[in-house]
C-alpha cells in the first residue's frame, strides 16, 4: 500500500504553464474591469476583445472546458486534476471564462451534456461551449431560498408546448444570458422529488420579465448580476423540458455537486490570495518599533491561516479523489463537509488579511474588501451551510451504533473487566509463579 501525494510530471508542467499564463497574461485584466460581471457580458466589447486570443491559445494548448469529455471538446478531466487547475484559476474573475469552464455554464454545460437531446445540444449546448453566448440557473425562488420543496412555479402542458409561470430569485447572470434553465412543478400531486422538471427558456421568450437586477454588497441598485424574475405565461415548445418530466431533482443533484466542489477549489485559490498578502503586509509594515511580522498575534494569525488552508485544501483534494473514484456515496458526505468548510475558512483567513492591512484593508484600493463579501456568498450559494453541516453529521452517525448496555462502549471498568477474563488464564500462572 503506498501514499503518493505527488502530481505526474507531464500534468505539473500543465499547471505551471496555467499559472504563469494566469499570472502574465490575465490577472491584469482583472485590474481593467470593476464589474464582476464583466467577464459575462457580451456587450463588453473591450473585455472580449482582450481575451479573444488568450481562449485562443488555452485551445491550442489543450486546456479549453477540461471538465467535459474529448466528444465535447474538452478533455475529460477527473475532479482531482479540476481541483488543481481551479485552485489557480481561483485567484482571477476573468480566468475562469479564459478556460471555458466559468460558472453558472459549465454547470449548465455539464447537464446539457448529460440530459440534453441532440437538437438541445446543437441549439444550446454547442455555442454555450463555444462562449458564443452565456447562460443562467433559474432555481430559487423569493419565498423559499433553495429549498425545492417550496417551490410554486408552475409549468403546464397545453398542447405542444409547455407554459411556465412563477417567480425566480437572484438567477444569476441572467442579464447577459441567451436562454435559462428554469426548474418548475410539473406535478404537484406528488412528491417534489418526483413532481419538478427543467426547461430551457431562451430569455427573449415572451413572459419573461425581470422585475430587477440585484446586486450584491457594496454594487449599485439595480446594477447587479443577479435577476428576480417573474415567468408570465411564458411559452416554450414540449421539446425544450430538458430530460424526462419530474427529472428536475436528478439533474439538480448532478448540476450542483459539481458546483460545490468547483467553488471549493478556486476557494482554496482565494485563500492563497489573502494569505500571500497578508504575509507581504506583515513583512513590509512597522508599528511600536519592530515589524508586525514579530509580534506574536501577528505570528499566530500567519499560523492559523496557513495551518487552515493545507487543511481546507487536502479537504478539497480528498473530496475530489473520491468521486473520480466513483465512490459517490462516501463523496457526498465530503462534497458537504468541502460546502461547510469554504465559508468557514474563506471568512478567517480574509478577516485577518483585512484586518492586518488596517484600513487599506477595507478600502478599495486592495482586493480585499471584494473577497470579503464573497464570505457570505459562500455561505449560501448551492444550498445554505447548516444544511450542509446536517448532511455531514446524518451521514456520518451512519458508520455509528447505540450502545445497548447502561454504559458506554468505553467504560472503563467494564473494558478492564473484560481484559481480566480474556487473560485470566495468563495472568493465574504468572501469580501461581510468584
Amino acid at each position: 500500500m503506498g501514499w503518493d501525494f505527488s502530481t505526474e510530471p507531464e500534468f505539473q508542467a500543465q499547471l505551471d504553464w496555467i499559472d504563469g499564463f494566469v499570472r502574465q497574461e490575465i490577472e491584469p485584466i482583472d485590474l481593467l474591469f470593476g464589474d464582476p460581471g464583466a467577464p459575462y457580458d457580451p456587450q463588453n466589447t473591450a473585455a472580449r476583445r482582450l481575451t479573444a486570443p488568450l481562449k485562443d491559445r488555452v485551445k491550442e494548448r489543450g486546456l479549453w472546458a477540461c471538465h467535459l469529455g474529448p466528444e465535447l471538446g474538452g478533455l475529460g478531466f477527473g475532479q482531482l486534476k479540476l481541483a488543481l487547475i481551479n485552485e489557480i484559476l481561483g485567484r482571477s474573475g476573468f480566468a475562469p471564462s479564459v478556460f471555458g469552464c466559468q460558472a453558472p455554464d459549465s454547470g449548465n454545460a455539464e447537464i446539457l451534456a448529460h440530459f440534453g437531446s441532440d437538437e438541445q445540444k446543437r441549439r444550446f449546448l454547442q455555442p454555450l461551449l463555444d462562449a458564443e453566448i452565456v447562460s443562467a440557473y433559474s432555481m430559487t425562488e423569493p419565498h423559499a431560498g433553495s429549498d425545492p420543496k417550496m417551490f410554486t412555479t408552475r409549468a403546464v402542458r397545453d398542447g405542444d408546448e409547455w407554459v411556465i409561470d412563477g417567480e425566480k430569485w437572484f438567477t444569476s447572470n441572467a442579464r447577459f444570458a441567451s436562454f435559462l434553465i428554469v426548474m418548475a412543478v410539473t406535478n404537484p400531486d406528488v412528491s417534489p422529488y418526483e413532481g419538478m422538471s427543467m426547461f430551457l427558456v431562451p430569455t427573449d421568450t415572451p413572459g419573461v420579465n425581470v422585475v430587477r437586477h440585484v446586486g450584491i454588497g457594496g454594487e449599485a441598485e439595480g446594477e447587479g448580476a443577479h435577476a428576480y424574475i417573474r415567468y408570465e405565461g411564458v411559452r416554450v415548445p414540449a421539446d425544450h423540458l430538458l430530460g424526462g418530466e419530474g427529472q428536475a431533482f436528478v439533474i439538480a443533484q448532478t448540476r450542483l455537486g459539481g458546483g460545490r466542489i468547483h467553488h471549493a477549489m478556486r476557494s482554496v485559490g482565494m485563500c492563497q490570495s489573502a494569505f500571500d498578502m497578508m504575509c507581504e503586509r506583515v513583512l513590509s509594515r512597522e508599528t511600536q518599533g519592530s515589524l508586525l511580522a514579530e509580534k506574536q498575534t501577528v505570528q499566530s494569525a500567519i499560523a492559523d491561516s496557513w495551518i487552515e488552508i493545507q487543511q481546507f485544501r487536502l479537504l478539497v483534494l480528498q473530496a475530489a479523489w473520491l468521486i473520480d473514484r466513483g465512490e459517490k456515496s462516501r463523496a457526498r458526505t465530503w462534497i458537504a463537509a468541502v460546502k461547510v468548510a469554504t465559508a468557514k475558512v474563506l471568512h478567517d483567513v480574509v478577516q485577518r488579511a483585512v484586518h492586518l492591512h488596517g484600513s487599506l484593508g477595507v478600502s478599495n484600493e486592495m482586493p480585499l474588501a471584494r473577497m470579503w463579501m464573497t464570505v457570505p456568498v459562500m455561505a449560501i450559494v448551492d444550498g445554505p451551510t447548516e444544511v450542509h453541516r446536517f448532511t455531514v453529521a446524518k451521514r456520518v452517525l451512519r458508520d455509528f451504533k447505540a450502545t445497548q448496555g447502561l454504559f458506554p462502549s468505553q467504560h472503563l471498568p467494564a473494558r478492564r473487566e473484560a481484559a481480566r477474563q480474556k487473560f485470566a488464564d495468563l495472568l493465574e500462572r504468572e501469580v501461581g509463579n510468584l
